[in-house]
């Protein structure tokens, strides 16, 4: 019976019927009349028609697509926005069932079609995260035994919950998760095609990006999500890279410790000179200057703080700490004739034990000759008084009489500097104690320093070397 023979709404569903009887059947078998590209293209006419469908013939059957990809290159990582951007040749396979033909009558056993004349799986990466804007390939290829092959660039900006607590030795572990975005697992399953370490080692010969990352090797595994009472099958990878550090290690952490260095060695000059605390001060004004001229240097704080920026902030304070007890310091030594004697619990502690802890024994006065007891002077005074009324009763001139009270006020003016001497004593052992101090917080600024740093760098090695 032919369509014509048939009433007028009848014939559709007979033509639909006839176009779809060899998928019921079998497979369409491609008859080229010549072993050329125009024959074979002309013979797979039936089979465009089908691009609509999944290529199986029974609907039970899953059609299992085989990925893999090339990392090409490491295009950026976004810590502010968290993301991952990468540039990656995908390829997949999978089977038409609907077709095939003799690679022999037809004169080659692949060909390149356009992929709109075909049925292409909806495989998506789960993390895309902005617009593909790598080049469009129109074309897939056609094997003799109904393998289809799709190989295409790929831009992929993905989501990546980026760690920069340890940056700038940081390193980022990070997923692409590739599956069907519509299909479930009963439908369309995804395998892996290559090694995982294969993946690897290519990737690492051809990429092109040579900048701040580093790939350090790519993993894969399978897993099953629910969804409805379904399953989607997923193939996922985990990418880890590595940060490059030198640029942030010569730009930001070496000055930081030059700075810090030089704050250090500012202990050496004399406290009580106000150089010392001018210095200190120009240096907290000239680091805080440089810390916001590397401030595009510096990661976005994320979830953790960068550890770089407790590094930053305890070298800062480290110099602000320094500069106050250099004002300590200085306020003690400059003003100590004012203060009045040492506490005994003060001499005992810092004067005996602190003192011979850092090397710097109490001072002993010496008795000097020019001194003399008030007692002394006094009598002196009285002395010279008796002398100056049995000279006065002889009937000396004015002009003795004017040297004699000249010397008068010299002597009292002496005794007011004696007295003043003696009090002295007090305020030697305030210098003392500030010097003392001085060098016990010397100490301890490198104690901390020492620590603070050795913790630091540690646990930038651990977290580098892993």
């Amino acid at each position: 019976m032919t369509p014509k023979c048939l009433p007028p709404s009848v014939r559709p569903t007979v033509v639909v019927i006839l176009i779809l009887m060899p998928v019921v059947c079998g497979a369409i078998k491609v008859n080229c009349s010549q072993p050329n590209q125009p024959a074979l293209l002309e013979a797979l006419g039936p089979v465009f028609n089908l691009s609509s469908i999944r290529p199986i013939m029974n609907m039970t059957t899953c059609t299992n697509v085989i990925t893999f990809f090339t990392m090409y290159g490491i295009l950026g990582v976004d810590e502010k926005a968290q993301l991952l951007v990468t540039y990656l040749w995908l390829n997949y396979w999978w089977m038409n069932e609907f077709v095939s033909w003799d690679p022999i009558q037809c004169g080659s056993d692949r060909i390149s079609l356009p992929r709109t004349l075909f049925w292409v799986p909806d495989i998506v990466i789960n993390e895309f995260m902005d617009e593909n804007h790598a080049p469009f390939v129109p074309y897939v290829y056609l094997h003799s035994d109904g393998k289809v092959h799709d190989a295409k660039p790929v831009k992929v900006v993905s989501s990546c919950n980026l760690d920069i607590y340890t940056f700038p030795f940081d390193i980022q572990n990070c997923t692409l998760t590739f599956h069907s975005y519509m299909h479930f697992a009963r439908d369309i399953k995804i395998f892996l095609g290559r090694d995982a370490d294969e993946i690897t080692e290519i990737s690492k010969d051809v990429i092109t990006t040579m900048g701040e990352w580093q790939l350090l090797d790519i993993t894969a595994h399978k897993r099953n999500e629910t969804f409805h009472d379904d399953h989607i099958d997923q193939l996922i990878f985990n990418i880890r890279v590595k940060r490059r550090a030198t640029l942030y290690v010569v730009n930001l952490l070496i000055p930081s410790c030059f700075l810090i260095t030089v704050d250090l060695f500012s202990f050496m000059l004399p406290p009580q000179n106000m150089d010392r605390s001018s210095f200190k001060m120009t240096l907290i004004l000239g680091y805080t200057v440089f810390l916001l001229i590397m401030n595009d240097l510096l990661p976005i704080t994320g979830n953790t703080i960068p550890l770089i920026n407790v590094f930053f902030s305890i070298c800062l304070a480290l110099m602000v700490a320094s500069l106050l007890e250099t004002i300590l310091i200085t306020n003690l030594l400059c003003g100590s004739a004012d203060f009045s004697p040492v506490p005994h619990w003060i001499q005992v502690l810092v004067l005996q034990i602190l003192g011979h802890l850092v090397f710097l024994p109490q001072k002993t006065k010496e008795p000097n000759d020019s001194e003399m007891k008030p007692s002394a002077v006094v009598a002196q005074r009285n002395t010279d008084d008796e002398l100056s009324w049995e000279m006065g009763s002889v009937g000396e001139d004015k002009a003795l009489q004017e040297l004699r009270s000249l010397g008068k006020n010299l002597q009292a003016i002496r005794l007011q500097v004696e007295q003043q001497l003696g009090g002295s004593q007090g305020s030697e052992e305030w210098i003392q104690v500030g010097f003392i101090i001085d060098r016990l917080l010397f100490g301890l600024y490198i104690l901390f320093v020492s620590v603070s740093f050795i913790t630091i760098i540690t646990i930038w090695v651990n977290s580098y070397s892993q």
